[in-house]
């Protein structure tokens, strides 16, 4: 699978190892499989008793066998037979659906407990399919925000999002089997994107070292609503239109979703009709109004009303941003029931 604008990108999402499905979902296959089997977390370390040596090599030989509760009964380490009872768990999910956007779907809609980095990945590799007809850099940077927290930095008036392990010179999760095979440095020279470097994004979009300019009225906030349009558009077949917001008083908030933790926070307080203190305010990164193309897949009561979207970095000047509150949070009539 690759893009159709012959421009590929995001390789270490594994996309490459993916088939897709007549309504263009993606299908998870053995060598995907393969891939999270492989993961630094599941390899049996030296001390590792041979019945979990034993099954780790079954498992990669035959990634979709079926695994006994006595085999994980059988693991000494009790951490090690939690990891691996997380990891079929999470295994049987990617199998048992149709495609691995519904399979995220499932875990989201659930509340199914799944790790945080395997979310993480999920997102990229949906997103990168998602994206794969779109060939402008600023928008597959924003993309980034979906699956990777960005540090942010006030600089001579701009507000800049660089990638916060990228940033740091080392990341605290284990390198990926993928990454290692593709070659990917560990960590590079920040660049804040612009249009003499774009369109170099294509040749190192793994590395993730380019910043990017999230300044109101700049193009790296209207970049993220289309990234986010088109999120919502493939995941649940719902086309919607997301432009930025400059001021906070353009909004009158019939519905709106945060899109991390101070964003849901921030929309709490302006709910209730309390005043947001200058620190607040300055935490806010970006405010969207979202709009459906057709009303009528909208739920009743906000019939007619925008949706608006909030962006926050917390305390500490990291943007964590969680896609699956576009999920979860839309007024769409077929959700309603969903639980």
């Amino acid at each position: 699978m690759t893009s159709s604008a012959n421009k590929d990108f995001w390789l270490s999402s594994g996309h490459h190892l993916l088939d897709r499905d007549a309504g263009g979902g993606l299908i998870a296959t053995d060598e995907f499989l393969k891939v999270y089997l492989a993961r630094p977390e599941l390899i049996p370390p030296p001390e590792a008793c041979a019945a979990e040596r034993a099954l780790h090599a079954s498992v990669l030989t035959e990634p979709r066998r079926v695994v006994s509760a006595q085999e994980i009964a059988a693991i000494a380490d009790a951490d090690a037979r939690e990891n691996w009872q997380v990891m079929l768990a999470f295994r049987d999910c990617l199998a048992g659906h149709r495609t691995i956007e519904a399979a995220y779907l499932d875990i989201i809609r659930r509340g199914i407990k799944v790790p945080h980095l395997f979310l993480n990945q999920l997102v990229h590799v949906i997103l990168r399919n998602a994206l794969d007809d779109c060939d402008d850099p600023y928008v597959l940077r924003a993309g980034e925000l979906f699956f990777r927290p960005q540090r942010m930095t006030l600089h001579e008036g701009s507000l800049i999002a660089a990638d916060e392990e990228t940033i740091a010179g080392k990341s605290d999760t284990p390198v990926s089997p993928l990454v290692s095979m593709l070659g990917i440095p560990a960590a590079a020279e920040i660049d804040v994107m612009n249009d003499d470097n774009a369109e170099h994004y294509f040749e190192h979009s793994d590395q993730f070292h380019v910043a990017l300019d999230l300044t109101g009225g700049r193009r790296g906030l209207q970049a993220l609503a289309t990234a986010i349009s088109w999120w919502v558009g493939h995941l649940l077949a719902v086309a919607v239109e997301v432009e930025p917001l400059t001021e906070m008083r353009e909004a009158k908030l019939s519905w709106y979703v945060g899109l991390d933790a101070d964003g849901t926070r921030i929309g709490d307080a302006l709910w209730n009709g309390e005043e947001l203190d200058e620190q607040t305010q300055a935490r806010v990164v970006g405010l969207f109004r979202l709009t459906f193309r057709d009303p009528d897949v909208v739920m009743d009561k906000v019939k007619g009303e925008p949706v608006y979207l909030i962006l926050a970095m917390d305390k500490d000047k990291v943007l964590r941003l969680k896609p699956q509150n576009l999920v979860t949070g839309l007024p769409i009539k077929r959700l309603e029931a969903v639980t």
